[in-house]
């Protein structure tokens, strides 16, 4: 049976954009059983904060790309986390509703959903999905990648009681209720989730961020060996991210131990000015910065590192994209992370771990790493690279989606079934 899937999410991206393609990749892996995917996405672009699609003010567009359909939507453009973005959300929620219900009639190319996939980031277009699965009688599935309200909470800039928190909590409640599916990318998602769904919770399939390995490949080229060595970064450079802590960490290095470590900062975001001044105003001469690059030069940037390096600072619901790709790039992993009950690097043994409020831990565990051998390094990069492929590739993480989407298929034949019988 060729089911068609609608996945509704916001910030969806192609691979020639910098940034996570978490849905472009389980739909390319889709298509291949047999699936039909088509994704809604903002042409408006959040990482570069400017449209990339749709720049003949065409009111929607389809793109194919390696046999997953985008649908791209105009959005409304902003700069910051203000009442704009918000607007931003609302404007494409509506327009994926309303272009959603008469798609089908406009492009043949595109046939009626059996699944709709509704993504948070944020709740609005989940809600637009569960509204267009009603509208197709089709399956409903909710993703969960942001908590709302929860991930404000623990940031500490809303407060319980308030009434965006209550809000967003009767909505969250309301939308996993009237899931057939709840997708995590997190085992800490799912203890989350108990607190509400105790009776629901069979519905709940853990589906975490991936890779494709197969594009590192050419991450296998060992560099030459020389000093300095190259540390590298590849992501968005936000609070959250804990780049400043990288910055910090390479002073300390270039004080007592000058020469021996390189670090470059590839990508952009809100901090990136700040940690300019940094290096600036420190003299840091081992500091250096690229711009973002599409999800699939990553490789390539990958290949030119000897370590990688990553810091989270808080503990995520969600899953990163970047540490499948260090992994998958076959380097050995610095880790600077909160969460340590759920630390990959630590499980696969590709790297070590260090504090992520520790400047002085992180430049020491820097240092563990370059004193290695170049055969112990190459030889933490292969772990990681197994651990991956075998657990976090998309064509596994594909069909887990695909064995859920089979139960929805055999729920519906047992229920006909006892109807029939009744």
């Amino acid at each position: 049976m060729r089911w068609s899937i609608w996945i509704l999410n916001h910030y969806a991206l192609t691979p020639d954009m910098p940034g996570g393609t978490r849905h472009f990749d389980l739909a390319y892996e889709l298509t291949r059983m047999g699936y039909d995917v088509t994704i809604f996405a903002s042409a408006f672009n959040h990482s570069l904060r400017k449209k990339v699609r749709l720049l003949n003010r065409e009111p929607w567009a389809l793109e194919e790309v390696e046999g997953v359909k985008f649908i791209w939507l105009p959005s409304f453009a902003y700069k910051g986390n203000d009442w704009r973005r918000v607007l931003n959300m609302l404007d494409y929620t509506w327009r994926a509703y309303w272009l959603g219900r008469r798609l089908p009639r406009l492009e043949p190319r595109v046939a009626p959903p059996d699944v709709v996939i509704g993504c948070s980031v944020h709740l609005f277009a989940v809600l637009a999905g569960y509204y267009l699965s009603g509208h197709y009688r089709s399956h409903f599935l909710m993703e969960v990648r942001d908590l709302w309200p929860q991930t404000f909470l623990d940031m500490g800039l809303w407060r319980e009681g308030q009434p965006q928190v209550c809000f967003f909590r009767w909505l969250e409640q309301f939308l996993y209720a009237r899931a057939e599916r709840i997708v995590t990318l997190s085992p800490l998602t799912r203890e989350y989730l108990a607190q509400y769904l105790s009776e629901w919770a069979d519905k709940v399939v853990c589906i975490p961020n991936g890779t494709r390995v197969a594009r590192f490949k050419r991450a296998e080229t060992v560099r030459q060996q020389a000093e300095p060595l190259q540390v590298m970064f590849l992501g968005s450079m936000g609070l959250k991210n804990g780049v400043d802590l990288i910055v910090q960490a390479m002073r300390i290095i270039e004080q007592t131990k000058p020469g021996l470590l390189e670090c470059t900062l590839v990508g952009d975001g809100p901090e990136k000015p700040r940690l300019r001044r940094m290096v600036r105003d420190w003299g840091l001469k081992n500091v250096r910065f690229g711009d973002p690059v599409p999800r699939a030069q990553v490789p390539e940037y990958t290949a030119r590192a000897d370590i990688l390096v990553l810091v989270e600072r808080e503990v995520l619901y969600g899953s990163s994209n970047k540490l499948f790709d260090y992994m998958a790039a076959g380097k050995p992993i610095v880790f600077a992370v909160v969460a340590e009950h759920n630390n990959l690097v630590d499980q696969a043994q590709c790297g070590v771990s260090a504090s992520p409020e520790s400047a002085e831990d992180l430049a020491d565990k820097l240092l563990v790493v370059a004193r290695m051998s170049e055969e112990e390094r190459r030889a933490m990069g292969k772990r990681g690279r197994a651990y991956v492929r075998e657990h976090h590739d998309y064509s596994v993480l594909a069909r887990r989606l695909a064995n859920a989407l089979g139960e929805l298929d055999n729920e519906v034949l047992r229920d006909l079934g006892h109807k029939a019988a009744v």
